[in-house]
């Protein structure tokens, strides 16, 4: 980075470095700095001993300073909080050298620089619990400037709030929004909760292939690569489901996993291309043991981050109350469309999906069919907790039929505030069964369903060797998080959301300027007109329309008239 690029700020601080450093002070010293206390702990402690004072060392980020001579105010921010220092220049400097005071804090450290203090707790005038500075260290030097977000009176100004500089450089959002540090730390409530259930009951949390030669598991896109030493094609994982039940076949009778998955699908605000689902799987139980295991799971979270069950999202109170609401797919269909469908085949659902208006293609079949009118005109009704029951046998490839009905299957999903929230099934153990279903996927890929199962021929081998009765079940922690925490974007319950390259300023010339100014009046426009108007010499146009051709700012095209020049 050149110095024409630095702002006037970035410039002073970094002005500031070299001094601190002439002074004998490293600006990011390696030592240990031993802390004691967090500012939460400081005032619960100081509070609880009747105000009595006591030492304390902490660390932390200075987010203000208020300069008053010989003594200052400053503001220590760690991970817990904020509170108040009071330094005092002949306590930090006892000797007659003052320059820790008036040159390092006065002048050369800035918003945003981690510093450490060592002193004693009390309380101001003014009734605010401070720590009066003994001692001071630099710890790290921040070159760029915090935003700086104002507060007066009760409202808060210049607050750093746009979406795309929030995700894209969350370690600011921390910084200047202490409210989303909290929403990560409920997230890590929620999967902790879920964990000690889990482990509770015996249940072993494993770990299995994110890179895997079939991406099976779920009907979805993959992402491809490509491992040189091997030369095979891989692919990241777009579900962790059949490497699970294979533990299972093995002899587990619980396991569970906390997986990143991958699907190279769209992006929105429920969707991000990579994610994390909790998968589950218990031998010798079946769907309905699953959906009460479930409402058990989902109640404990809520009551452990709310200490109620009812959650507000949006405008919405969902209550996660034990129990919740069951109905079967095509009884939901039957209820929001009129249509009965039960024994529908694929010509008849197509003109189904005609008559509701539902847009839908030719290479989708019956269950694709099914899942587009329970998509387009039932999914959305459902905004209390609400299990949807017993899927159409096409739209469930992995999963048993149902015992009542060869043409459904146990399975079920769980519907909140309109969304699918978690998937589970009475788990397909028939090994002939399972190969038929996955070759009727096949079909599927053939008719062009880019989302149909491959055929995982070691999946089918071991279930020949014998999988017991078993019940597994999938949950978004992404979207669960969402609910539990009222946040309307996937971006905001993810440290970093996927996005797309960040788009870094151009530094034009004046002969790039002066041509591009030319073509925003008047793009597009002959080239041996631009160049007149330009009014530059032949090395100076050539450059310029390289230039903004390179910048991908301008574009030259032939055409039966001539060469034209025209803004991208």
């Amino acid at each position: 980075m050149s110095i024409r690029e630095l702002s006037e700020q970035e410039i002073i601080r970094r002005n500031s470095l070299t001094k601190l450093r002439e002074l004998g002070i490293d600006p990011y010293p390696a030592a240990e700095y031993k802390i004691t206390h967090s500012t939460e702990q400081i005032k619960k402690q100081f509070e609880a001993d009747n105000e009595a004072s006591f030492d304390v060392v902490i660390a932390g980020r200075m987010m203000s300073q208020r300069i008053m001579g010989k003594a200052s105010f400053a503001e220590l921010q760690d991970e817990s909080g904020r509170i108040q220092l009071y330094v005092n220049r002949d306590e930090i400097c006892p000797d007659d050298d003052k320059t820790l005071y008036n040159e390092v804090f006065k002048k050369l450290l800035d918003l945003g620089d981690i510093i450490g203090v060592k002193g004693f707790v009390f309380k101001t005038q003014m009734g605010e619990i401070s720590v009066h500075v003994k001692e001071l260290t630099v710890l790290s030097k921040s070159i760029r400037p915090l935003p700086v977000v104002k507060e007066k009176d009760g409202h808060t100004f210049d607050a750093f709030t746009d979406p795309e500089m929030r995700y894209r450089q969350r370690y600011v959002d921390l910084i200047v929004n202490p409210q989303v540090r909290e929403h990560f730390k409920k997230r890590t409530v929620v999967m902790n909760t879920m964990r000690q259930m889990f482990n509770e009951r015996g249940y072993l949390e494993v770990e299995t292939p994110v890179l895997q030669p079939i991406p099976g598991g779920a009907t979805a896109r993959p992402f491809i690569t490509h491992h040189n030493a091997l030369d095979i094609p891989l692919y990241l994982r777009i579900a962790n489901e059949l490497y699970l039940k294979r533990l299972i076949v093995g002899g587990y009778e619980g396991v569970y996993e906390f997986a990143k998955d991958f699907r190279n699908e769209g992006m929105d605000r429920t969707h991000n291309p990579e994610f994390t689902v909790m998968e589950i799987y218990v031998a010798y139980k079946d769907y309905n043991w699953m959906m009460d295991f479930t409402e058990e799971m989902i109640e404990k979270v809520a009551l452990a981050l709310h200490g109620t069950t009812k959650v507000q999202v949006g405008d919405k109170v969902i209550d996660f109350k034990r129990p919740f609401k069951r109905i079967s797919m095509l009884d939901s269909i039957k209820e929001h469309t009129g249509f009965d469908i039960n024994d529908m085949d694929e010509t008849q659902l197509r003109e189904v999906c005609k008559q509701l208006e539902i847009e839908v293609d030719a290479s989708m079949g019956k269950g694709k069919l099914i899942d587009e009118i329970f998509g387009e005109k039932c999914e959305g009704n459902y905004i209390q907790p609400t299990f949807i029951t017993d899927y159409p046998k096409e739209m469930s490839p992995l999963c048993k039929k149902h015992r009542e009905n060869p043409e459904l299957t146990e399975r079920f999903e769980l519907m909140v505030n309109g969304k699918e929230l978690c998937n589970a099934y009475s788990e397909l153990n028939d090994p002939i069964d399972q190969l038929e279903r996955f070759q009727e996927q096949l079909k599927l890929s053939e008719k062009g369903d880019d989302e149909a199962m491959f055929i995982d021929m070691d999946f089918v081998r071991a279930l020949e060797y014998g999988m017991p009765p078993t019940s597994g079940m999938g949950i978004g922690i992404d979207r669960l998080v969402m609910f539990m925490t009222n946040q309307p974007s996937i971006q905001d319950v993810l440290f970093f959301p996927q996005m797309k390259p960040e788009k870094k300023a151009v530094e034009l010339s004046d002969e790039e300027k002066a041509v591009l100014n030319i073509l925003k009046a008047n793009s597009p426009i002959d080239l041996n007109q631009l160049k007149e108007q330009a009014a530059l010499s032949n090395k100076k146009w050539d450059q310029a329309i390289k230039g903004l051709t390179k910048h991908k700012l301008a574009k030259v095209e032939k055409t039966d008239d001539g060469l034209f020049v025209e803004i991208v």
